[in-house]
């Protein structure tokens, strides 16, 4: 990096770093116990080991995962073939792929409240299936919402989810992906062994990004866990803001402790998702030279 790019990008870093930085320090901090409010200074790892050998936060934990993972993986099966249709067609349509990134300037509790108009009992999907004689009445429609197995947060992660890795796959497929099929065709390989020893290494670098990304942000997501998720066991981020807001303020510092948890899970996911970036481009690099 230059001086120069250095001195444009200075201000912005240290903003960053200093609010990112600063309140993780601090989160930290209280992490461990130190409440100058409360006048409690000394620092201590209890807070950690009490919420680590918690049986509910190991529950939590494993929902977190299985919500993150799971919606992650069904967003990434689905938008592999929309990206391959929207790149074959972009040449053609542009307009497609305009509508299709509307989702994404969609925020998530909005999406929320849309899953709980369509799949509660009382909703959209529910009051279709009793016109049409399906059901009964609604008390027999399938619980979606505030499910054992996370239906309803699935769902809503996955609606908003495959717009931006398919988007990102398109990208791949649009700026190196046509002169690599030619080849292919050249070759007279067929279409399923184009999908598998071309499209599919060419976008795994990409597409592994996007998921880790998607998978970082839906394990630290709070809003909609908090309107579609169970009361028991919850997910980790609705975990450290009921133990936050806990009247007690000595609960307080296992919320935080809960969210650096969270915070690092995340961080790691983000630098994973940059070096498989980064590794991305140099291949898209090397194919246009």
């Amino acid at each position: 990096m230059t001086m120069n790019a250095i001195l444009m990008l200075g201000p912005a870093l240290l903003t960053i770093i200093v609010l990112f930085g600063g309140g993780l320090v601090l989160g930290i901090l209280q992490g461990m116990g130190y409440q100058f409010s409360s006048g409690l200074s000394q620092l201590t790892s209890a807070h950690f080991v009490s919420i680590l050998l918690d049986p509910d936060f190991f529950w939590s934990l494993l929902l977190s995962l299985y919500v993150s993972i799971t919606s992650t993986t069904i967003a990434a099966v689905i938008s592999v073939p929309l990206a391959l249709f929207f790149s074959s067609i972009a040449h053609r349509n542009r307009m497609v792929q305009f509508v299709f990134q509307i989702p994404l300037t969609v925020p998530h509790v909005v999406i929320a409240v849309a899953v709980i108009f369509m799949m509660s009992p009382s909703g959209m999907i529910s009051r279709a299936m009793g016109s049409l004689g399906m059901i009964s009445n609604p008390s027999a429609f399938p619980l979606w919402i505030n499910d054992t197995w996370g239906i309803g947060i699935i769902t809503a992660y996955v609606w908003k989810e495959v717009p931006f890795i398919t988007l990102m796959i398109v990208s791949v497929l649009l700026h190196t992906g046509k002169a690599y099929m030619d080849v292919g065709r050249t070759l007279k390989a067929g279409r399923v062994q184009r999908f598998l020893y071309i499209t599919l290494p060419m976008i795994f670098p990409s597409l592994g990004a996007a998921c880790l990304i998607v998978f970082a942000y839906t394990f630290g997501a709070f809003e909609i866990p908090f309107l579609l998720g169970r009361t028991h066991p919850i997910l980790l981020p609705v975990w450290a803001y009921k133990n936050y807001s806990d009247v007690d303020l000595f609960a307080r510092p296992e919320g935080i402790a809960t969210g650096i948890i969270i915070a690092v899970v995340v961080i790691v996911s983000i630098i994973l998702s940059g070096l498989l970036a980064r590794y991305a481009r140099n291949t898209a690099g090397i194919g246009r030279t």
